[in-house]
């Protein structure tokens, strides 16, 4: 396993990071499956747990506060907070008013005192920046944080954001959380340099693209990934995009194949080995799954498969861009748009 310095914390992480999204009812996995995740992945090298409050609605974070129980002190823990909590309308967001209670609510379903990094899910455009990094200032500051980040902010709102923590005398974001795959890199046109520039550390989700790198996707045969089952319209082969994320899967096996690795190396080497990248989030459910993504580890790709992969998929393209949590409200609502 290697080790990077998470943005300028002085924190050193693993390269790849275990992702606790599948824990429990969305991945179908027992409490004894996750010990066994978990303990085999720390066994490892791997640092770095990620969960987040809307992951089973807490129970990801039940299921892991109960596996790292003994062993808090070895583990990077990281949630999130701001995606809706049930129905009640102040139940989500950025506001201090919810992050304070949300981070309360964290904290006991973890069993623990504190998170060492409490992020952003997703921009709330109904909360100004300084209101949310007021919040978590304080709340870092009581002891209760020791960092804090963002997850799947646009380029644009993470310099925002760094521009109103100067202004207003605040702490600021340390990390960024963006979805990254050889089949999404529009990450790379604008988010990754902004990372670069500020020195945050980035910890990307979906570097396996909800499993069409894992080979879980293949041309002629039925497709096998858990996400299937509850996102039928992202793996529908009659789509365009998942037409063309299909031929460019076809395409990488046979460059995995003719550099002697998995296509899940290949998938995961390609992401760490950005210059901006510090983890790569994986997220088993089965320990087949972990082992064969902890085989990717070491995984250095030459600058011939790298090149490979580009002629695939072209630097900054988004196969699936539809797919992508950071689309500007105004292009979703119409009445944000017109006077």
């Amino acid at each position: 396993m290697q080790y990077r310095t998470l943005g300028r914390t002085g924190v050193k992480v693993s390269t790849l990071a275990l992702g606790a999204m599948n824990f429990g009812k969305m991945g179908r996995t027992t409490q004894d499956e996750v010990n066994t995740l978990v303990d085999t992945a720390l066994e490892s090298g791997i640092n770095v747990i990620d969960t987040a409050d809307v992951y089973g609605d807490g129970e990801s974070e039940e299921m892991v506060g109960k596996a790292i129980a003994g062993g808090r002190d070895d583990v990077v823990l990281a949630t999130k907070a701001s995606l809706p909590m049930g129905d009640e309308r102040n139940h989500q967001g950025g506001s201090r008013r919810w992050l304070v209670t949300a981070l309360d609510n964290s904290l006991r379903r973890l069993g623990v005192d504190h998170v060492d990094l409490y992020q952003i899910h997703r921009w709330d455009p109904s909360t100004s920046d300084e209101e949310t990094l007021s919040a978590l200032t304080d709340l870092q500051r009581a002891g209760k944080i020791r960092n804090f980040g963002s997850s799947t902010f646009p380029a644009y709102r993470i310099v925002q954001a760094q521009s109103a923590a100067r202004e207003f005398h605040l702490d600021r974001y340390v990390t960024e959380q963006p979805g990254y795959s050889i089949l999404q890199r529009g990450v790379e046109t604008h988010v990754l340099p902004v990372t670069e520039q500020y020195g945050l550390g980035v910890l990307v989700w979906s570097p396996l693209a909800s499993g069409w790198l894992s080979g879980a996707v293949r041309e002629g045969r039925d497709v096998t990934t858990n996400r299937s089952a509850f996102m039928p319209q992202r793996f529908d082969t009659a789509i365009p995009s998942n037409r063309a994320k299909l031929d460019a899967v076809e395409q990488l096996a046979k460059v995995a194949d003719e550099a002697g690795l998995t296509l899940i190396q290949l998938a995961l080497g390609f992401v760490t080995t950005h210059p901006a990248v510090t983890s790569a989030l994986i997220g088993p459910r089965t320990l087949d799954h972990l082992h064969s993504q902890l085989a990717a580890a070491d995984t250095v790709l030459s600058a011939d498969v790298l090149d490979a992969i580009d002629a695939i998929v072209a630097p900054g393209t988004d196969l699936a861009a539809h797919e992508k949590n950071d689309t500007p409200p105004a292009l979703l609502d119409p009445a944000l748009r017109r006077r």
